[in-house]
C-alpha cells in the first residue's frame, strides 16, 4: 500500500512541477470556478492548431465520399443555432471572439457531436434525425461541446497524460517495479488523476453549456428531454456519444438544479429578440 500511495503522489507532483495553475473561463452565472493545471510547454493555440489540421482532413474525408452536408435543412438549422450560441462565448473568455469558429454536419447514423479546441463543431445527422431534436436540444448539445473547448478540457487532458507518462517512468525506474507493478500504477493514476477530473469536466460542461444555451434565448428545460431521449435512444448498446458523455440521474439532477440560474438569462434573450 506504502508504494501505492508513494507512487500517486509522485505522479501529482510530476503534474503539479510541469504544469501551471490557470482558470480557463469566468465562473458565469452557474459558478465554475475549478482550477486546472496545464502543461506550460503545450499552449492553448498550439492545441488550436493541431486540431484545426485534424479537423479539416475530418471535413476533406467526408467531402470526398459525398457526406459533408452544407444545404440541408438540418444543416441550416444547426448553422442557426451557432450563430446565436457562439457569441455568447466571450461572456466566459474574450478570447474566443477571435476563435475561427465553424460548425459542420456529416451525413452518418451515429449519434454523436463534438466541438474540438478552438471552436470546431462537428454534429452527425444520426443524432439529429433519429432523436428529433429540437432546436433547443440542438442548443444544449452544442453549448454542452463548445463549453468543453472554453474549458480547454482536451489541453487538460493532454497535460495529465503527460504527467502520469512520466511518473510511471520514474516510479518503475525508483522502486523496481515489474509488469505487475506497472499494471499498479496505471491502475493508481487512472483512479488518482483521470476518473474525477473526467466527471467534473462533465459537471462543468453541463453548466456551462446550459448558460450559453440561456443567454441564447434557448430553453433551458431542453437540456433535461435531451438527456432522456439519449438515455432511450440507449437500448442494448449505448449511443457512441453517450460513451464519452455519459448520462445518469444524478446529471439531470444536477442540471435541474441549475435551471433556476440560468432561466433569468434566458427569459431576458427571449423578451429581446
Amino acid at each position: 500500500m506504502s508504494k501505492v500511495l508513494y507512487l500517486s503522489g509522485l505522479a501529482a507532483a510530476v503534474l503539479l512541477a510541469g504544469c501551471q495553475a490557470v482558470n480557463t473561463t469566468s465562473g458565469g452565472a452557474v459558478g465554475v470556478e475549478r482550477k486546472q493545471y496545464m502543461f506550460s510547454m503545450l499552449s492553448a493555440d498550439e492545441v488550436n492548431q493541431m486540431y484545426a489540421q485534424s479537423y479539416q482532413q475530418t471535413l476533406s474525408e467526408a467531402s470526398s465520399k459525398g457526406v459533408l452536408d452544407k444545404t440541408s435543412n438540418n444543416a441550416k438549422r444547426l448553422q442557426a443555432v451557432a450563430d446565436r450560441l457562439i457569441p455568447q462565448a466571450p461572456r466566459f473568455r474574450p478570447d474566443a471572439a477571435n476563435w475561427q469558429w465553424e460548425v459542420n454536419l456529416i451525413k452518418s447514423p451515429e449519434l454523436n457531436a463534438n466541438c474540438g479546441p478552438g471552436g470546431k463543431i462537428i454534429f452527425y445527422s444520426g443524432i439529429i434525425e433519429q432523436l428529433k431534436l429540437t432546436d433547443d436540444e440542438i442548443a444544449a448539445i452544442m453549448g454542452h461541446e463548445m463549453a468543453h473547448a472554453l474549458r480547454e478540457h482536451s489541453r487538460e487532458a493532454m497535460s495529465k497524460a503527460y504527467g502520469i507518462q512520466v511518473a510511471k517512468q520514474g516510479a518503475s525506474a525508483l522502486l523496481g517495479l515489474g509488469e505487475s507493478g506497472m499494471a499498479m500504477a496505471d491502475t493508481v493514476v487512472q483512479y488518482s488523476l483521470t476518473l474525477p477530473n473526467s466527471r467534473s469536466n462533465e459537471n462543468e460542461a453541463d453548466l456551462i453549456g446550459l448558460e450559453l444555451a440561456a443567454r441564447a434565448g434557448y430553453n433551458p428545460n431542453a437540456a433535461i428531454s435531451l438527456w432522456q431521449k439519449m438515455e432511450a435512444a440507449g437500448g442494448g448498446a449505448p449511443p457512441e456519444f453517450m460513451s464519452t458523455h455519459p448520462s445518469s440521474s444524478s446529471r439531470i439532477a444536477s442540471l435541474q438544479a441549475a435551471i433556476p440560474k440560468v432561466m433569468p438569462l434566458y427569459e431576458q434573450a427571449k423578451a429581446g429578440r
